[in-house]
């Protein structure tokens, strides 16, 4: 170590250190510009669809809270936001993206560290040679003068907020996924429950069909049929029985715990969820679509990896410097005359490199073409799921109208078709067959209304909707711009 020097000899290697401080900063990042949305400006229109509204109320900014009516339902996704387990790997990965933003922030940053070295060597005139130092050291330090480790940190930063966004994707697709596996549950206990009527029905047609058949009133066609009715009622019943099994298993997968049975009462209202959810404009999906914002993160990302591989052409500067006390002898470390420091700038200038630096920018721009198609798709993908469910919302309630038409027609000529054959105008096989096409009626109907009802939830989530503000404690602790 040097012997410390008086203070003006301080000046000229301080003056260059600010100077150089001063000088960082210049990044060779590319201005990022969003890119235009390769969609159309309105949603395709269908006869009886309402018309998009600028100025109504965004699907993003209404609150599962409130798009959900019913308590119960509520209650399982309250559930499921505090114990589904993709949610909470989207979290975590959360402050696993922030502890790396932390990572490339502190690069920034020098690096100060207490050293102490002692060193015995055989010295050239024969004896031992000793030196011991103590001091504050401070490491490799890179001069941001191009922008490359802040090139790194904009990313970073940029990987961070899409793992935010990933995680609001990941609880509005949650939402939405809950409600449909509830209303599929609740029609499945609505086709149970008319399969099991429709069962005790037909087998009560079939002991009257086979007192007939051995009065002699009845043929053997006659109860050849009832017999298939009944059978055909039997199989639909266990169909019933495994698709409610299948959504109990759907929910407990969602809420991330075993469910009581009186979590899985679903009788009560047969809408359970807001119907007039705002369309908007396809632009909002832009600002309300998470999975959207999502891509555009990782599009500002890879915009900035290109900043910091064109920085890698330029000279990457660093700073060692110590400060401390040297001497002969361990009893002399701290003794006056023994301070001293050191100063150590270094300047690499890339001259060959077998081509790497150019094969990492063309990587980095090769990885934003691909964040950019990315994001398009993202864009594209989030306007056709809104365009279907759009589409379903014009044309399910019509569907619905005319399913339900056909099933009371049925109703009433099953009641036409028993007086007939009470006053012997008809045959049983009429009655029977009046039975089938009731019941097929009826399912139809209730598969329509599922339908109706399972696209509010998927509109409502194609729409960005379903998450909430970021917990308090989180913003306080998140990274800023």
């Amino acid at each position: 170590m040097h012997k410390t020097p008086r203070i003006p000899a301080l000046r000229a290697p301080l003056a260059a250190l600010a100077a150089g401080l001063a000088l960082a900063g210049c990044s060779f990042m590319p201005v990022y510009e969003r890119p235009a949305a390769p969609v159309a400006e309105q949603w395709p229109t269908l006869a009886g669809a309402q018309p998009a509204d600028a100025a109504a109320r965004a699907a993003g900014d209404l609150p599962w809270q409130e798009f959900v009516q019913d308590a119960r339902l509520r209650a399982l996704v309250e559930r499921a936001l505090a114990g589904n387990r993709d949610l909470r790997v989207a979290a975590l990965a959360i402050e696993q993206a922030r502890a790396q933003y932390q990572i490339r922030a502190a690069d920034q940053t020098p690096t100060l560290n207490l050293a102490a070295a002692g060193n015995r060597q055989p010295a050239s005139g024969g004896g031992i040679s000793s030196t011991y130092t103590a001091g504050v050291a401070l490491a490799s330090w890179e001069i941001d003068f191009f922008g490359r480790i802040a090139s790194l940190k904009e990313a970073a930063l940029a990987q961070y907020l899409a793992t935010e966004e990933a995680r609001r994707a990941v609880q509005t697709s949650l939402v939405a996924a809950v409600a449909s596996a509830w209303l599929s549950l609740q029609a499945n206990d609505e086709l149970l429950a008319l399969t099991q009527r429709t069962l005790a029905t037909r087998e009560d047609s079939l002991r009257l069909v086979r007192l007939r058949t051995e009065q002699g009133v009845a043929s053997a066609l006659d109860l050849r049929q009832a017999e298939s009715l009944v059978a055909a009622a039997q199989a639909a019943l266990a169909q019933q029985q495994r698709l409610r099994a299948l959504d109990v298993n759907a929910l407990t997968l969602l809420v991330g715990q075993p469910l009581s049975p009186e979590w899985l009462d679903t009788q009560g209202p047969e809408a359970p969820l807001r119907a007039d959810v705002p369309a908007g404009l396809p632009s909002d999906l832009l600002e309300r679509r998470a999975d959207v914002r999502q891509a555009e993160q990782l599009l500002v990302a890879a915009n900035a990896n290109i900043g910091a591989a064109r920085a890698a052409f330029f000279p990457r500067i660093s700073l060692t410097a110590s400060a401390g006390t040297a001497s002969t002898a361990l009893s002399g470390l701290f003794k006056s005359g023994s301070w001293g420091w050191t100063l150590a700038p270094q300047a690499l200038l890339p001259i060959f490199d077998g081509g790497r630096n150019q094969a990492g920018l063309d990587s980095a721009r090769a990885g934003r073409e691909i964040a950019l198609a990315q994001y398009e798709k993202a864009i594209q993908t989030a306007f056709r799921e809104v365009s279907d469910a759009l589409a379903g919302r014009a044309t399910l309630g019509e569907q619905a109208r005319a399913q339900q038409a056909q099933a009371d027609a049925e109703a009433e000529r099953l009641r036409l078709a028993e007086l007939r054959h009470r006053n012997g105008v008809a045959s049983s096989l009429e009655v029977l067959d009046a039975q089938r096409s009731l019941f097929a009626a009826q399912q139809a109907l209730a598969q329509v209304r599922l339908a109706q009802r399972q696209n509010q939830a998927v509109l409502y989530k194609a729409l960005g909707g379903g998450w909430g503000p970021v917990a308090p404690e989180a913003v306080a602790s998140s990274p800023q711009r």
